[in-house]
C-alpha cells in the first residue's frame, strides 16, 4: 500500500472527468451503503456536484475532496469493458 495521495491530486484527477458518467459509492454510516449513477457536473475550490437521475427526479449530490481521501467515497468510470476505480486515496 502507498502512501495516500493529496487532496490537490484527487481535485485535479476529477476536474479532468466533469461531463463523464460515473458510478458512486458511498457510505452513510451504520452499515448504510448508497450506489448510484450519475454524471460528473462541476469541481469547486472544496467539493464537487454529481448529477443523479433516477425515478424522472435529478437530484445534485455534492461531496468533498475529503471524503474520497478518506475513502467515505468511491468513484468508478466505466470504460469500455471494465470499471475502473478513479479519484482512490492510495494508487
Amino acid at each position: 500500500m502507498g502512501s495516500p495521495r493529496a487532496i490537490s491530486d484527487i481535485k485535479r484527477d476529477l476536474e479532468s472527468l466533469v461531463g463523464s458518467r460515473i458510478r458512486l459509492k458511498a457510505n452513510r454510516g451504520r452499515n448504510r451503503i448508497i450506489e448510484k449513477e450519475g454524471v460528473l457536473e462541476s469541481t469547486y475550490p472544496n467539493i464537487f456536484v454529481i448529477k443523479i437521475d433516477e425515478r424522472k427526479v435529478e437530484r445534485r449530490v455534492s461531496y468533498s475532496y475529503a471524503d474520497v481521501l478518506t475513502e467515505t467515497v468511491e468513484l468508478f468510470v466505466n470504460s469500455g469493458k471494465e470499471e475502473i476505480r478513479i479519484a482512490s486515496a492510495n494508487e
